[in-house]
């Protein structure tokens, strides 16, 4: 597998949590399967591979599914893409800020609930929202999640958003640790389509 194989990965981590940020937001539910995925990665901090992050490629098929779509117009959801690169910018800004190593430490003290209780019960994901409100939120550019103000009107779901925003946030990491970054969007499209389609198959 290339680099550029590996960094699609962590770029449809990415792509399948914000698609369920949007999800949540409009209809207060997320799906569980993916939404185990995501939250998983965030405390796969010393994962041997970026597959092993979403416990395994298999889990990663709605993201990659999601970029392929991207890359060939055809995404039905323009919110997306901007989500997308406002949490890319983002983490541009949390790598460099000491905060970072609140939030690194944060989940590590948050591991062993998750271990007992399931990465996905409600009170990890709180306890995760929590984090994310107190630490990530504070930065510039803020992330903002347009939705259905019913939804977004109930502490569970705002919790919810904002741990599987903790979950894209730990992709972009990700993605920038693999050795991507904004250029590849405007110089490398096309490589980044062909590495897509060369994991779907």
């Amino acid at each position: 597998m290339t680099q550029r194989d590996e960094r699609v990965l962590a770029l449809a981590g990415l792509a399948q949590a914000l698609a369920q940020v949007r999800r949540i937001a409009d209809t207060g539910q997320a799906d569980a399967a993916v939404l185990e995925t995501a939250i998983d990665s965030v405390f796969q901090i010393d994962a041997d591979s970026p597959a092993a992050v979403y416990g395994g490629e298999q889990s990663l098929r709605p993201g990659l599914l999601l970029l392929r779509d991207h890359f060939r117009n055809l995404s039905r959801d323009e919110l997306l893409p901007r989500l997308a690169l406002a949490v890319l910018q983002l983490e541009r800004r949390f790598s460099r800020d000491p905060m970072a190593q609140r939030v690194h430490a944060g989940i590590v003290g948050l591991g062993p609930m998750a271990a007992r209780l399931g990465t996905a019960h409600p009170d990890v994901l709180a306890a995760l929202g929590n984090l994310y409100a107190g630490t990530v939120s504070h930065l510039r550019p803020r992330v903002l999640v347009q939705g259905n103000p019913h939804y977004l009107g109930q502490a569970q779901v705002v919790a919810e958003v904002r741990a599987v925003l903790l979950a894209a946030l730990r992709s972009a990491v990700l993605w920038r640790q693999l050795g991507g970054s904004l250029w590849d969007f405007i110089l490398h499209r096309r490589a980044l389509l062909e590495a897509v389609e060369r994991r779907l198959h």
